[in-house]
């Protein structure tokens, strides 16, 4: 089973004040940790989808065999991000999706692993932390068209996650599933 990761990156970061992927937090780029944790996590390929200062994050972020695609409606919000990223991996042979956002700096490999070792073409696994839905989510191949179907605006895969069956593993011991949307979010 192979398993590919998806990094959302591409928004503008409007209540941060800048794009989070050029953010930086505790001596790298948040773009830089999110997409080193899907690849640490056993994720292969894991794709970046860029938008806002997109040219900026390239030039300044270390991210090693990524493959890095560009969002060029990223201004409608995170689901045309979703679109993106799975729609760079309609040809790759690849059994899931891991997704994360990238302002999920308390994320770690050991929750994607821990998410990714459920799924399987056929089904639908998020991390919950203290009972809460939160990230990493993976989505089964079968999966994408439905779920790419009704990522619009700020949703992703939000609505199709609540209207089916979701395998939630318990990540909260293993990591933060807090996003970081103000600069005063970030852990210390």
């Amino acid at each position: 089973m192979s398993v590919a990761g998806v990094l959302l990156a591409a928004g503008g970061g409007r209540r941060f004040g800048m794009p989070k992927a050029l953010v930086e937090h505790r001596g790298r780029l948040l773009v830089e940790h999110a997409a080193a944790v899907l690849r640490d996590g056993g994720c292969e390929p894991v794709v970046v989808v860029l938008g806002a200062q997109a040219a900026e994050v390239r030039s300044r972020a270390a991210l090693g065999d990524a493959v890095l695609v560009d969002n060029p409606d990223w201004a409608s919000g995170m689901g045309s991000s979703f679109r993106v990223g799975l729609a760079a991996l309609t040809a790759v042979d690849v059994t899931a999706a891991v997704v994360v956002p990238v302002d999920t700096p308390g994320l770690t490999a050991a929750a994607v692993r821990r998410v990714a070792s459920l799924v399987t073409t056929e089904t639908l696994v998020r991390a919950v932390y203290d009972g809460e839905p939160g990230h990493p989510v993976a989505l089964g191949r079968a999966h994408w068209a439905g779920a790419v179907a009704g990522a619009t605006g700020d949703k992703g895969a939000r609505e199709y996650l609540r209207d089916h069956d979701v395998i939630n593993v318990d990540c909260a011991d293993v990591a933060i599933g807090a996003d970081a949307d103000r600069p005063e979010d970030l852990p210390t």
